[in-house]
């Protein structure tokens, strides 16, 4: 009798699955579950989502999550029982009997997670949409409808879909919240969260545990003030997306039930999700034709995007050396370490800012937090300047379109906070006092008195005199043109025939005017008034930095693309020979990992070059800052690693010369704005013949702490020399720490021996930096840990070449093993940490040592 009962059951499911395939399944019902042990799962009717039982990273532990079910990387967008895991493979998902999904451990029928509503009749249904949302419905038999009792979308969990309310329910208080994983293995909150906060303007704040963390700004009826534009790649162009065109999809919905954000779901094959990773990264992603996630936006992006980071009453400049400085009016409370407070500069009793007080207007602002403002709408800049001149507390407005239909202005009241410029910011009014007022007014006059005295000069002699004007201008340009033209011509003939006599490449050669003539040398010289204009006359708040080569500014040329600008300085250990090396070397070679000279200028007693911009500047400024190094996660690092591996590769093999950097160092690796690295300062730089494998010089020329002990010691270099400045990158850039960098209470003084005492205790994985060594694939780590030491070894015949060093880091192949490096460079305690270039030879070795590991 059982065995026939077996029988009948089995047809039964076999029949069944023939009516439903178990792809085709979307749907939970009293009868119908699914079951971890089985593999079971629902797949939306689209089959655009799949929720299911799955392990996350490398736990063990199983949860029931959806996710994307036609792309090939698995991309959980929620999970129900995030904080109680199953820790077997019985679990089952179902409705349990009060009519509620459910989540129970097979082995003990104990419920782990529920939706926990009130469930007004028994019978009920669970159906997985293709939009991602889980929807609990009530069925009522009789007239034949469905009522959603509860929703997946309702209680997000790190990610944010199409179609998705982000906001809060009024009339229930509901409010939809995000909050990251702990980690890639742990689905459980996280430390961060993101949250809509309603009171003033609506706007979006991450926040870190309880302290707010970074914030979009005020919805302004078309973005989010302080989302700037960003650029992307798709199928291989670069395309411009703005933030306000992204927004502008969005809905904005403010009544009295509701008050939320929504992007609505559109009929595409491109799939994407607004994600806050464990790290506090709040990013919007696309699925990319190429098999990837592409970052559509990311933030925080920068260091201004820290909440409130310079104080209250002050601005945020990223592009400024000092970041930040206080608002008109203000002034440090304590000028050494004045981040604690803006105060105001003069107290004025009673009312306001005083008799004669106004409003000065600041453009290119990401508007302050809006919890202390007040919307007014259908008002002017007019009418809102009136209103805010109203209150003693008022202390700036600004122009906002809420709605199509309710344009008005918003007002500020007390401390203002978290402002920040950025070139898609908008105007705002500063409240200031009568003192600051006839400044203001005093330098805009100076302006224009000084183009009216121009025009005053100008143009009664181009009116009476045109002729002469006519031909004095055209004669000026035919004496320029070719005054210029034989200037570029002498200075490109003097830098190649110059700069040829001291390489050896060239050395060689019969006929070195042959090369100088023969050279293909795409190269623009700047006039020195272009760069006094680009850079506001070397403006101090234009500075970026400054090497050994001199400073370095950054400019805009007046078609508007942004440069960096390196000026000679007159005080350099460098000298024209390397500015001339630098020139030669870079105008003929032309990598994606190799920064890209623009041009230079050669005027007076100016020595210039002119590269693209890097927004991220260098990997130091990045990779070694407690704060600045979260927007590094192992991805970039990894894809970093690579990229400048490439472009040592391209120096040493795969151009028409044989380049020898001898600088690499993580302040010349510059980051581009998708993180791209690129090797620069090409100053020091040696080109090889066809048949040399080595260069002995009395002149060392480097960084201690990157230089190869050959090459410090004895004076030999070779491309080996540049594989182990690569080793020592590579360590860096997973551990966060400059392997030269003296430590006084610490035994383990020097990345290198560090590392190798650690590879020889089986706990490599400890020098992994703190910000990442929970989210990087371990196996991944101790195999770019294994090359760093490879490359740093002692003979350099036992160093990888850097093709072979590619190979290592991009497959599986087993690796050779280190031997124990017994070299390092030591700096003397008292020593700054600083450049060799051009200034000590390999006899000079008085403030450092060798010390055997």
């Amino acid at each position: 009798m059982g065995r026939k009962r077996a029988l009948s059951v089995s047809a039964l499911l076999v029949i069944f699955s023939l009516f439903y395939p178990a792809d085709a399944i979307d749907i939970i019902t009293r009868k119908r579950f699914i079951s971890d042990g089985h593999n079971e799962s629902l797949v939306s009717s689209g089959g655009i989502f799949r929720l299911g039982f799955f392990s996350p990273g490398q736990s063990r532990f199983r949860y029931i999550g959806i996710w994307f079910n036609k792309i090939s990387i698995q991309s959980v967008v929620w999970v129900a029982n995030r904080v109680t895991p199953i820790k077997n493979f019985a679990g089952i998902f179902k409705i349990d009997e009060n009519g509620n999904l459910a989540v129970f451990d097979g082995n003990d029928s104990s419920s782990l997670w529920s939706t926990n509503v009130s469930v007004p009749t028994r019978s009920t249904k669970a159906k997985l949409l293709d939009s991602g949302n889980l929807v609990l419905l009530a069925e009522n038999e009789r007239e034949k409808t469905e009522t959603i009792l509860w929703q997946s979308f309702d209680y997000p969990t790190d990610t944010l879909l199409p179609g998705m309310k982000f906001g809060l329910n009024k009339k229930t208080g509901l409010i939809h919240t995000i909050s990251s994983w702990k980690s890639s293995d742990d689905p459980a909150p996280g430390e961060f969260s993101n949250r809509l906060d309603p009171s003033g303007l609506p706007q979006f704040f991450m926040y870190k545990g309880t302290i707010p963390y970074w914030r979009a700004g005020p919805w302004n009826g078309r973005n989010l003030n302080g989302m700037p534009d960003v650029t992307i790649h798709l199928n291989g162009h670069e395309t411009e997306y703005s933030s306000q065109m992204e927004l502008n999809n969005y809905t904005f919905v403010n009544n009295d039930n509701e008050l939320y954000v929504l992007h609505p779901a559109k009929n595409s094959t491109r799939f994407s999700m607004v994600v806050l990773d464990s790290r506090g990264t709040h990013q919007r992603l696309i699925w990319h034709e190429s098999k990837t996630w592409t970052k559509f936006w990311m933030a925080p992006q920068d260091l201004c995007d820290e909440y409130a980071r310079c104080g209250a009453n002050a601005m945020c400049d990223e592009d400024m050396t000092v970041h930040c400085t206080c608002l008109l009016g203000f002034e440090p409370l304590h000028p050494q370490d004045w981040k604690l407070k803006c105060v105001e500069k003069r107290k004025v009793d009673g009312c306001g800012k005083g008799n004669g007080e106004g409003f000065v207007r600041l453009e290119r602002v990401k508007l302050p937090d809006a919890r202390m403002s007040k919307f007014h709408s259908n008002m002017s800049l007019k009418e809102c300047e009136l209103e805010c001149s109203k209150s003693c507390n008022c202390t700036g407005f600004a122009s906002v379109d809420i709605y199509e239909d309710a344009r008005g202005c918003m007002v500020w009241f007390g401390e203002l906070k978290d402002m920040r410029l950025y070139k898609d910011g908008q105007d705002f009014y500063l409240r200031v006092d009568a003192v600051e007022l006839e400044a203001n007014v005093q330098e805009k006059s100076k302006n224009i008195l000084g183009n009216k005295r121009l025009a005053i000069i100008v143009v009664p002699v181009v009116m009476e005199v045109p002729l002469l004007a006519a031909c004095f201008y055209y004669a000026w340009r035919w004496h320029a043109k070719r005054k210029g033209k034989k200037r570029i011509q002498n200075f490109r003939s003097m830098l190649l025939a110059e700069s040829a006599a001291s390489l050896p490449y060239y050395r060689d050669s019969p006929n070195v005017q042959s090369r100088t003539e023969n050279s293909n040398i795409e190269l623009t010289f700047f006039d020195l008034s272009t760069i006094i204009a680009a850079t506001d006359n070397f403006s101090s708040v234009k500075k970026l930095g400054e090497g050994g080569f001199g400073p370095v500014y950054k400019g805009q040329l007046p078609n508007g693309q942004e440069v960096a600008i390196k000026r000679l300085s007159r005080n350099s250990g460098q000298g024209i020979a390397e500015f001339k090396n630098e020139v030669l070397l870079i105008a003929k070679l032309q990598h994606k990992n190799l920064v890209q000279l623009l041009g230079c200028c050669i005027e007076k007693d100016e020595k210039m070059l002119i590269y693209e911009f890097m927004p991220y500047k260098s990997l130091d400024y990045l990779i070694f800052d407690e704060s600045r190094k979260l927007l590094l996660d192992w991805e970039k690092r990894f894809d970093i690693i690579l990229g400048i591996a490439r472009g040592i590769l391209y120096l040493h093999q795969d151009s028409r010369l044989t380049i020898i950097h001898r600088d690499l160092k993580a302040s010349n690796i510059l980051l581009d704005r998708e993180m791209k690295p690129k090797i620069s300062d090409f100053g020091t730089a040696r080109i090889f013949g066809g048949d040399q494998t080595h260069v002995k010089t009395n002149k060392v020329v480097g960084t201690f702490g990157y230089m190869s002990p050959e090459y410090t010691l004895r004076g030999f270099f070779s491309t080996k020399s540049d594989v182990f400045s690569f080793g020592v990158l590579l360590l860096e850039i997973i551990s966060g720490k400059k392997n030269s960098v003296f430590y006084p209470d610490n035994p383990f003084s020097y990345l290198i021996k560090y590392t190798w005492e650690l590879w020889r205790d089986g706990n490599a994985l400890e020098i992994v930096d703190s910000s990442i060594a929970n989210s990087c694939p371990p196996q991944e780590v101790l195999r770019c840990i294994q090359v760093g030491l490879l490359c740093v070894q002692d003979d350099p015949r036992e160093r990888p070449s850097m093709s072979t060093a590619i190979l290592m880091l991009s497959n599986e192949t087993p690796l050779p093993s280190p031997k124990q490096p017994t070299y390092s460079i030591r700096r003397a305690q008292n020593e700054p940490d600083w450049s060799i270039a051009g200034t000590v030879s390999s006899n000079n070795e008085a403030s450092w040592a060798c010390s055997n590991m």
